[in-house]
């Protein structure tokens, strides 16, 4: 409340304000003028000090008047007296309330001073009263001289056309309508004024100028209502033409509903042999299923056609009828043929010579070994060592010996089972093992009675040598990372086809005469190789998995 404009206090005034005020008192700046109100007893001055009880002693006056200015209702009422604000508020309530139900005329009157002095005349009070009570913007519309006037609903009936938002039909009220209408016609602020009923416009001119438009318009609702004319004409022609379309189309649909009916006969009996057929499909060929059965063997090809093996690995065949079946085992070979001819013709030189040593590991390993399935796909290469990896004074003791294969090893040795790396080389008369720069063991292969490995998935495989001299080394316990392609180039290069022996369990080998050892496998779930507590080199594999 403080900070409002027309609101002013001792403290809130300015020194020459403060010089007409008490510091009891406040003052509103009201639209008519200042008014000042002083706060001592302001509060009791509110308040009714008309209580209950004097109203009841009131009623039992014998004067007829005061009775009937204190009814009994009120003090039946339990609620507090209405102090005078409100009742101030509630009087000025019913007022506007009858006022706006009313047609007012209005009388301004004029305070020529506050002191209300004869012969007493305040030039600014009276300026305040005449700006605040509107009699300058009433002067101004009564000097304006509006030459035109007229009610809403006729100014809109009349002129509504030459608008879009009013034509045809307005929905809304009356002003709102020639609002839009003044507006979308360009009229200025100064060339009309919207009155509560009417619009009032000032200059000719500007009327003149809404009459042109109207002819103009006139013009154009007379084409709009030839073109509705034209296209009601065209319509019914449209109807005429779509009747007769209809009438030609009905005929249409019933010949080709014959066609269909006769289709749908001929169908018939066709379904009715083939069901017929197929109940006698086996029997002998005959009239009642000979169609059938050639319609078997027909489609029975499209099928084989459409869905025959690209591949010689691929093994499916579609299933054949029984009627069909020698035909379908015939072609199946000649396909199956004809796959692996077309294939063998492909082949490159390498190629063919890989998949002749994968013919040979798959004969020594297939179905025996755990790690052989694993293996198929990883093709076989000429040497895992290069000669320019191999150490010259080895290269000088096998000179005279061409190498046909290397690859690196760990060997066990035979006492103790240590692991040590070594490099099996394979020429074409004896397999070395070989250190860095020494040739540790020379195995001829007339001396390689056989190799054997373990049934599961480890790289262990121990070479039997026999020996003549008792001085001579015996059996090589070698692990190979590449086991399949060494025991391959090893049973190529010393052309022994059954070199290799698949055992279970346990292996058996020759430490020297006399003294045998013993090589235990077993699967778990980790690989290692150990020296047992029972003296024999335990190699644990990983479980194959399942496939």
């Amino acid at each position: 409340m403080g900070n409002h404009p027309h609101f002013v206090t001792h403290k809130l005034a300015d020194q020459k304000m403060r010089k007409t005020l008490e510091r009891g008192d406040f003052r509103l700046l009201h639209y008519a003028g200042e008014v000042t109100y002083c706060v001592i007893g302001f509060i009791d001055k509110n308040n009714d000090l008309l209580y209950r009880n004097i109203k009841e002693v009131m009623q039992q006056s014998k004067n007829a008047i005061v009775r009937q200015c204190f009814t009994t209702a009120e003090p039946e009422s339990r609620k507090r007296p209405e102090t005078v604000a409100t009742q101030f508020k509630n009087s000025l309530t019913k007022l506007t309330e009858n006022l706006m139900s009313k047609e007012a005329w209005y009388v301004r009157c004029l305070k020529s001073n506050d002191a209300k002095e004869p012969g007493r005349f305040d030039e600014a009070l009276v300026r305040h009263q005449v700006k605040y009570l509107g009699l300058m913007e009433h002067l101004r519309v009564r000097r304006a001289g509006f030459a035109y006037r007229r009610r809403y609903e006729n100014f809109l009936k009349r002129y509504k056309p030459l608008c879009p938002d009013t034509w045809p039909h307005w929905h809304g009220v009356p002003a709102d309508g020639v609002e839009k209408l003044v507006k979308h016609l360009g009229y200025k602020p100064d060339e009309y004024k919207m009155g509560r009923t009417k619009i009032f416009i000032r200059h000719a001119r500007t009327l003149f100028a809404t009459e042109d438009a109207f002819e103009r318009c006139k013009h154009e609702l007379a084409s709009r209502i030839q073109a509705k004319y034209k296209g009601y004409r065209a319509k019914g022609e449209f109807k005429k033409q779509k009747e007769a379309a209809t009438k030609i189309e009905t005929c249409w649909r019933g010949v080709q509903a014959r066609k269909e009916r006769d289709k749908r006969a001929w169908a018939v009996k066709v379904i009715k042999k083939f069901i017929k057929g197929y109940m006698n499909r086996h029997q002998a060929s005959s009239s009642d299923n000979s169609e059938y059965l050639a319609f078997v063997r027909v489609n029975f090809l499209k099928r084989l056609a459409a869905n025959l093996p690209k591949t010689v690995l691929d093994k499916s065949w579609i299933t054949p009828q029984p009627v069909v079946q020698e035909t379908s085992e015939i072609l199946r070979v000649l396909h199956s043929r004809t796959l692996v001819r077309k294939y063998v013709r492909g082949l490159a030189p390498q190629r063919k010579a890989q998949l002749q040593l994968k013919e040979k590991t798959s004969a020594m390993f297939k179905g025996k070994k755990d790690s052989y399935p694993q293996s198929v796909c990883r093709p076989f290469v000429d040497t895992r060592i290069s000669e320019e990896d191999i150490n010259v004074r080895v290269m000088q003791t096998i000179r005279h010996e061409r190498i046909k294969y290397s690859t690196p090893v760990v060997k066990y040795d035979r006492n103790g089972f240590k692991s040590r790396q070594r490099q099996l080389i394979l020429t074409q008369a004896a397999a070395y093992v070989a250190e860095e720069a020494k040739i540790k063991q020379r195995v001829p292969y007339a001396a390689l009675t056989g190799v054997s490995v373990s049934n599961l998935t480890d790289s262990i495989m121990i070479l039997h040598v026999k020996c003549d001299d008792a001085k001579q080394k015996r059996d090589l316990v070698l692990e190979c990372e590449h086991l399949f392609e060494a025991l391959t180039k090893l049973s190529v290069v010393g052309n022994k086809p059954n070199l290799v022996t698949v055992g279970q369990g346990s292996i058996k080998f020759d430490i020297q005469p006399g003294k045998e050892g013993f090589v235990d496998f077993s699967s778990g779930q980790e690989p290692m190789v150990y020296k047992a507590k029972n003296g024999h080199l335990m190699v644990v594999s990983q479980r194959a998995r399942a496939r």
